[in-house]
């Protein structure tokens, strides 16, 4: 590759390097020959290429138009002749201005071919150049691309001694690093259908409307109402340690929003919802909460819709120093104003992995868990392992595993302890992989497997189950695998279970899985009945670390909505009113600002009132009414009056129907229907 290219590619132009005192005297030589580096002449001095002898100093620019009869040379009778030769003679022909005119007449005869054949030489050169031009290790460019790193990096090779490749990029990344291409949907879909399927129907739509923000997480659709700022924003908290902590900020404006939200769920009427967004379209809770309601009607694309809609309005509030895909930056789910972000993005994932793009899902799972990988309210961990095996990232999986093992003892999950090996499976069977690979991996597979199945033994009967897979009679039989296995499990473990089942049998329905799992069972089984000591390890932890799971679990079953975990949930989490908008709050809310108190029929006393607004939801006596006052403006005697006359207008349609009185006969006819 030529020099002038390689300066294109790094963004550098001719022109713009400083200007020093011998700035305007340089050299040239041919651009072409990349490989041989030259000694330099000075400040910004090159060498002319021409024969291996010395170039010729320009000193105005304006030469340099000409200056490519010089770099090419001129050729006579097919032959190129070097360079200095010509310029030697133009030396001597110079020195000897007293020659005769004969001199003259043969210099000048001499001189008109041999432009000629110099600029016909000239273009043939540089058409053979065209049609036969090669890059510096001489391989042909293959539709005229190339890989651009491959070429630097050849080219810095055989440029100076060799040094030690640098590690790959993916290595020295986070392991939560998010990559923005992987969070658009389409990305994943032009692999499966083509970019022609894929953006067909959406090039003419984006022409014709311009957005006021590019965005990341979602693309705004021609469909949303015009976006107006809603009076949400983020703040920079705190800078320490690398982290940076920011938290989303209410307006004034957007708290009253959120006083109307409130009090439009409590109604128990989605109607006053759509009211509510047709003031405020960005409202973030609302767009959520209408999004669970279109999803219980099965309106799956306007559920959709409105999830993308939400996540659009909290991007474009982002700070500037908020990054998506650093893994440095934090928000407080303490916070409510914070949590409205995260199950946006668990919404939107979910949507993402029911549509087809498992790899999508899987970079917001790591958005997700990024922003508090410690504390993890929405527990992500109990489903980045299955998105990882839908999206085929075995190597990030065990990658995970690896660098988290030690520290959040990622084996005392059943996800985790059944999904990694797995992966170590799938590994092995891909085909590209090493021969001296195939054996290590399959063996530690194998390895983590009987691990799992020794410290989990209640999770084969139900796998099987589910594959519909009949087991063999010494399995079944069996006091390890047996019914027992399944019902002497902790509660919080058989919830795990539970979950991991619902949501993952299906990845284990190969016929090579179920060979591979068959043997790994009859070793445990042998170890059982040799009496391992790793058993009976096994069955006094599986009593002591499953006793009550944390919330945070608790709030990941609701949220994944999977039946037989969401049975498995203790009493004290289902008797309790969980809102879509905000499943099991912490108890440490860190609140901004406070819901001012509203006066309550209850907090009154009047049974009669309470009575007839059961029957009549829009009944409100005189005080509640917000123009009279509260209830320093309630008269008591209007209210009586009020009262009296619902109950005249509620007796007023009572009808008693008495069995033993006689019935009229029809007016017309014998009552028969006409």
């Amino acid at each position: 590759m030529s020099r002038r290219a390689l300066r294109r590619l790094r963004g550098e132009q001719r022109g713009q390097e400083p200007l020093g005192p011998g700035a305007l005297q340089f050299g040239f030589r041919d651009d072409d020959d990349a490989e041989e580096e030259g000694p330099k002449r000075g400040p910004g001095a090159r060498r002319l290429r021409g024969a291996g002898k010395e170039g010729v100093q320009v000193n105005n620019r304006f030469e340099l138009i000409n200056i490519e009869d010089l770099e090419e040379g001129p050729v006579v009778n097919g032959e190129s002749l070097p360079t200095d030769a010509v310029v030697s003679g133009s030396k001597r022909r110079s020195q000897s201005g007293g020659a005769g005119p004969k001199k003259d007449g043969e210099e000048a005869g001499r001189a008109a071919p041999l432009e000629q054949s110099s600029t016909s030489g000239k273009l043939r050169k540089k058409k053979k150049k065209q049609k036969n031009k090669k890059n510096a290790l001489g391989e042909t460019l293959e539709n005229g691309l190339e890989d651009i790193d491959r070429i630097l990096e050849r080219i810095e090779d055989s440029g100076g001694p060799r040094r030690p490749s640098p590690q790959p990029l993916s290595a020295r990344r986070h392991v939560l690093y998010v990559e923005h291409r992987h969070l658009n949907p389409d990305t994943e879909l032009k692999r499966y259908f083509g970019a022609r399927a894929v953006l067909g129907e959406q090039r003419p739509r984006q022409r014709q409307r311009v957005y006021p923000k590019c965005t990341w997480l979602t693309t705004p659709k021609s469909t949303w109402p015009r976006y107006s700022k809603p009076g949400l924003s983020m703040r920079l908290l705190e800078s320490k340690k690398g982290l940076s902590c920011f938290a989303f900020e209410h307006s004034e404006e957007y708290q009253q929003t959120q006083h109307k939200f409130l009090a439009a769920v409590e109604s128990m009427e989605p109607n006053n919802i759509v009211v509510l967004l047709q003031t405020s379209p960005y409202h973030v809770d609302s767009l959520l909460q209408l999004s669970d309601a279109c999803r219980f009607q099965d309106d799956q694309e306007m559920a959709r819709d409105l999830v993308e809609r939400a996540l659009y309005s909290m991007e474009c509030a982002f700070h500037p120093l908020f990054s998506l895909t650093s893994g440095a930056c934090r928000l407080d789910y303490r916070r409510p104003e914070n949590r409205s972000f995260y199950l946006a993005l668990y919404k939107h994932l979910s949507f993402l992995e029911k549509r087809g793009c498992p790899r999508t899902a899987l970079e917001y799972c790591k958005l997700i868990l990024s922003l508090e990988p410690d504390e993890d309210p929405l527990c992500m961990l109990l489903l980045v392992d299955h998105l990882a095996l839908r999206a085929r990232s075995y190597e990030y999986l065990v990658r995970l595993f690896e660098e988290w093992e030690a520290h959040r003892n990622l084996s005392q999950l059943p996800n985790f302890a059944f999904s990694v090996p797995l992966a170590y499976f799938l590994l092995s069977q891909q085909a590209d992989l090493p021969d001296q690979e195939l054996g290590p991996t399959r063996e530690k597979a194998s390895l983590l497997l009987r691990q799992a199945l020794t410290m989990f033994p209640g999770v084969l009967m139900p796998l099987l189950e589910y594959c519909s897979v009949r087991p063999d009679a010494a399995v079944a039989g069996h006091h390890f695998f047996g019914p027992s296995a399944e019902i002497s499990q902790p509660p919080a473990l058989r919830q795990l279970v539970s979950l991991y089942l619902g949501r993952s049998h299906f990845l284990w329905k190969e016929a090579a899985t179920m060979s591979w799992l068959e043997e790994n069972v009859r070793e445990v089984l042998r170890a059982v009945d040799a009496g391992d000591p790793a058993v009976g390890e096994c069955e006094s932890r599986r009593k002591v670390l499953y006793q009550r799971a944390p919330r945070n679990i608790h709030r990941h079953v609701i949220l994944s909505e999977i039946k037989e975990a969401v049975a498995a949930l203790p009493p004290d989490v289902t008797t309790q009113s969980v809102m879509g908008f905000d499943p099991l709050p912490p108890p440490d809310t860190i609140y901004s600002y406070t819901r001012p108190e509203r006066l309550s029929p209850v907090s009154r006393g009047n049974t009669i009132a309470l009575f007839f607004r059961s029957l009549l939801p829009s009944y409100t006596t005189e005080g509640e009414r917000p123009e009279d006052g509260g209830a320093e403006g309630l008269d008591r005697n209007q209210g009586l009056n009020r009262l009296m006359l619902a109950v005249r207008d509620m007796m007023a349609t009572f009808h008693f129907y008495d069995p033993e009185a006689p019935h009229e006969a029809h007016a017309e006819g014998d009552g028969e229907w006409d």
